[in-house]
This record gives C-alpha cells, structure tokens and sequence, in this order.
C-alpha cells in the first residue's frame, strides 16, 4: 500500500516522539497537580511546569515569569487582544484598536467581540505579496489607539510580516504591540526582547507538541485583565488547572527546535525550493500567493489557473494538502487570505497550501510533482499549454 504523504504542517503538525516521552510520565505516574505544593506529587508536578516555562522563555527571549501557560493560540489571542484592551481603556489608556484583515479569526472576531463593548477599531489591507506595510500602521494610530496587533506570519501563504519595524512604532507612540506568533516560533528565531513586542502568542501544536496547550508572553509592565475567573493560576492572568502533561510537551518541544531549528529551516527551504521549480516546469502558469522571499520555510500557496482546488485535492488523495487554514477549510467560500491579498475570487478556490515538514522527503517531494501534473491535465483536458511562467521563488 501505498505510504500516505502529510502536507499540512501548517495546519498541525504530529507530535515529535520526544515531546510523548516527556509527556508520559506526567499521564501515568506523577499525576500531581501544581497548585498542590504541600506533598511531593504536586511540587514535582510544579518543578516540570517550571522547567518548562525556562524553556519556552528561551526560545523566546524572554523570562520564565513572563510566561503565561494556556489552552492554546486562539485562548491566548484572546486573553492578549481582551485583556489589553479592557486594561487600557479602564486606565485612561483609549479604545481604539489596530488590526489586519489577514489575522487568524481569534484575533477579528475578539476585535468585533470588543467593538460591541464600544470600541472601535482600524483594519489594514495587505499588499499583494500578503505584507503588511509598517508606514499603514503609523498612519493608522490615533491618539486613543491602545493596541496593535499582527501577526508575525500567516500559515496560509507564509509570507512573514515586519514585526521589528511595526513594533518600534508602537513603542515610540505607547501602545501595546502583539503579534500572532504561532506559525512563526520553533521554525524563525523570535527574540521578544530583542525587540518590541509586548504580547505573543503560541501553540504546542503547530511546533510538533501536543494540542490542547499554547502561551502568552507577556511583557513585563504589560497589565492584562484576565477573561476567566477562579483561582488566580500564572499570576492571575489565566485561572484554571494547568495542563501539566501539555506544558512538558510544549516545553521539551521548546528546547528541542531551539537546537534544531536553523538547520530544518535551511532544509525546509531547499524543499520548497524544489517544489516550486518543479510546479513551474509542470505547470508553468501556476502562481504564487504570498511572499516569494520573506516567507515561513516550507510553505508554498499556489494557484493552478483553471484547477478547481476541490477537484485537485480529490486527485491527490495520497497527499495531505489543503485548500486554505484549517480554520476556513469546509466552509465553502473563498479563502479571505487570498481575497485581501488581490486575488479573484475564482483564482483564489484553484489555490493549494503545501506545508512541509520534519518528516518531508525528496521522494515526497517528486512523488507530488509527478501526481500533480497529471492531475492537472485530467482536470484541464487537452488544449494549448500555458507558455509563460511564473516569477522563481
């Protein structure tokens, strides 16, 4: 039977057999909870959750207290965009926010949730290459704005965003910069500290960890009001019994792409690389989406002119590949990533996502390419082969 070959890694990614190791002791014999330090099951439960945030912190830059353990990206864009805004406008400190129209749905929704408590709100068009221009930002703050926020890179069409640049005009101006970094951390180095983002946001899964936990940085001096109540976990910014096993998995994964994280995105680049050479050879009037240089290593987005995006994946069912995020794959309408970015809507559904990942081969790679192109003259039948191709990447 023929091996299956995931393409999806931007979606999640599979847990790395190291993180389930660490995991498992935590699921089985040491099953204390942290908040219970008067015995040894729960000050060893609290030593793990504690090794764990030093490794996230130094993957990020940061300090271990300015980690903050959650569900998960989309709890933690929450916590991030609410909690910040809610602060800063009980504090004299405005009601207006900025945003992008490409941010994942826990950022735009938060940022309607928040318009119906009576703030109001500004949202960035991207440029065709899917950038964000640091000048729109500046142009778009007010005197009443209290926070920015965009992310660091988008997991459909991985063109990576200018955070340094966006986030030193937030400071200059005192308003909070947060960024969505979870397509971004354990595959780019992110150095918080380095720079001027206040607020970042994370998921174990998306870096070969466990779903179901993800974190917040936040900034020392960076004041948040908690969305839930109870009984004042992590500093009283996230109430709720810590996931335990989750945070080790997060953590081992943490320590293990800080070593290995440069030379997998060399890797990943030479295989996209490899990738797009061979879809434009095949298919020379594919295109782009996104970024051809400053992008996530191992994400390509292509358009196949003429290719319903359904009928291609329905023939490269031994390929896991997806037509947008998986947070808008079903729904049925355009990807709203490929809108904001210029494309027609009939362009935008003969659009594919190629994520690739640790376990992606050469073999995968030209075994793709010859099922691609086949694929694509099945769907488009016999006529006049497109002579001109698109730009290299």
């Amino acid at each position: 039977m023929t091996r299956g070959v995931y393409l999806d890694h931007n979606a999640t990614t599979p847990v790395d057999p190291r993180a389930l190791e660490a995991m498992m002791t935590f699921l089985t014999s040491e099953y204390g909870n942290p908040s219970s330090t008067t015995h040894g099951w729960g000050r060893r439960a609290r030593q793990a959750v504690e090794e764990a945030r030093a490794s996230l912190a130094l993957l990020l830059g940061s300090r271990p207290e300015e980690i903050c353990f959650t569900s998960g990206a989309t709890e933690s864009n929450n916590l991030a965009v609410k909690g910040c805004a809610r602060r800063r406008a009980r504090t004299g400190g405005g009601t207006h926010l900025i945003t992008t129209a490409i941010e994942h749905p826990s950022v735009l929704e938060t940022v309607h949730d928040l318009e119906r408590e009576g703030f109001t709100y500004t949202v960035l068009e991207p440029d065709p290459q899917g950038r964000i221009d640091p000048e729109a930002v500046r142009a778009a703050l007010r005197p009443e704005t209290c926070l920015v926020s965009v992310l660091a890179a988008s997991g459909e069409i991985g063109t990576v965003q200018a955070v340094d640049r966006i986030g030193d005009l937030c400071r200059e101006r005192g308003v909070v910069f947060h960024t969505d970094g979870t397509q971004v951390v354990g595959k780019l180095p992110m150095d918080v500290h380095r720079s001027a983002v206040d607020l970042l946001s994370l998921s174990a899964h998306k870096l070969y960890g466990p779903k179901g936990v993800g974190a917040l940085f936040v900034r020392s001096g960076v004041e948040l009001d908690p969305i839930f109540s109870g009984g004042g976990q992590e500093r009283g910014l996230r109430s709720g019994t810590l996931n335990v096993p989750g945070i080790v998995g997060l953590g081992t994964m943490a320590a293990i792409r800080a070593r290995e994280m440069e030379a997998e995105a060399s890797r990943l680049r030479a295989l996209s690389g490899m990738l797009w050479d061979g879809i434009r050879e095949r298919v020379p009037d594919a295109r782009p989406n996104g970024h051809l240089t400053d992008r996530l290593p191992g994400t390509l987005n292509i358009a196949f002119p003429r290719v319903p995006s359904e009928r291609l994946m329905a023939l490269l069912k031994e390929f896991g590949v997806s037509a947008s995020s998986a947070c808008h794959s079903g729904k049925g309408d355009p990807s709203p990533i490929l809108t904001a970015i210029g494309l027609d809507p009939g362009l935008a559904s003969c659009s594919l996502r190629f994520g690739l990942g640790h376990a992606t081969t050469e073999d995968d790679v030209r075994r793709l390419l010859d099922d691609l192109a086949r694929a694509v003259r099945r769907i488009r039948g016999p006529g006049p082969r497109a002579a001109a191709p698109a730009p290299g990447v």
